[in-house]
């Protein structure tokens, strides 16, 4: 791969970096592909607990490369999957600055948001006779429908602290405390069984009960005997994922 996506490894976190600082780290087929891969492996590693994604320079993402759109070369498709289907993974989005069009659908995606508080948020699809079709449209499952029927339609920007009180955001902090915060909470999430925290993500997400199989899949776990033991001897646990 190139170093579209800069890559680095935090204890059980997986950092990935856009890296087009240049353009704002536009989205080009190129760096979509490499960040698919990038997602997916990690995804695939049970070393890997926890990943955050960010951007390098001062913007996220300005979302798709709308030149390299208009030339017609390559395709945008490549990361349909992760906006649709996602990783078991826990992913954090770290918005080191604005997220923008197909850059906030990619923070969407995730599952936790810490951007800086200066950042400006929003899907301005239509403003270029597009619409967001990486998962904006879906933004009134998160927030009241007159809310994203507003950013949506109008295409206005908003900003981090309104995310924060619309539930679109976890954490709003300054710009050089993004990553931090980030790392923090990334690492709360990798000391804990990593069985039920993706059990966790995958109900919440779904939004619904556990099944039966389910339940005994994680409850009757090595990692769930070794909690108990773990909280029985007032040690911390060892996960093995298993």
């Amino acid at each position: 791969m190139s170093d579209l996506v800069l890559t680095e490894r935090v204890g059980a976190v997986l950092v990935a970096t856009l890296n087009r600082p240049e353009v704002r780290n536009a989205m080009s087929p190129e760096l979509i592909d490499e960040l698919s891969v990038v997602l997916r492996e990690a995804d695939a590693d049970p070393a890997v607990r926890a990943i955050v994604l960010t951007g390098a320079g001062t913007v996220f993402c300005s979302g798709m490369d709308l030149k390299a759109f208009a030339k017609g070369g390559g395709r945008f498709d490549g990361l349909v999957w992760f906006f649709r289907e996602g990783v078991a993974t826990p992913v954090i989005a770290a918005l080191n600055g604005s997220a923008l069009a197909g850059g906030f659908e990619l923070a969407l995606a995730c599952d936790l948001v810490v951007a800086a508080e200066d950042a400006r948020l929003g899907i301005a699809e239509v403003k270029r006779g597009l619409f967001a079709a990486g998962g904006g449209t879906t933004l009134a499952d998160r927030v009241p429908l007159a809310v994203a029927l507003e950013m949506g339609l109008t295409g206005e920007l908003v900003t981090a602290a309104d995310a924060k009180q619309f539930g679109l955001v976890n954490r709003a902090v300054p710009a050089e405390k993004v990553l931090e915060e980030a790392l923090t909470l990334a690492g709360r999430i990798a000391e804990n069984g990593p069985l039920g925290v993706a059990m966790t993500k995958k109900l919440m997400r779904e939004r619904r009960w556990a099944e039966l199989a389910e339940v005994e899949s994680v409850f009757r776990s090595a990692d769930a005997a070794e909690g108990a033991r773990a909280f029985a001897e007032r040690r911390s646990p060892v996960w093995t994922g298993k």
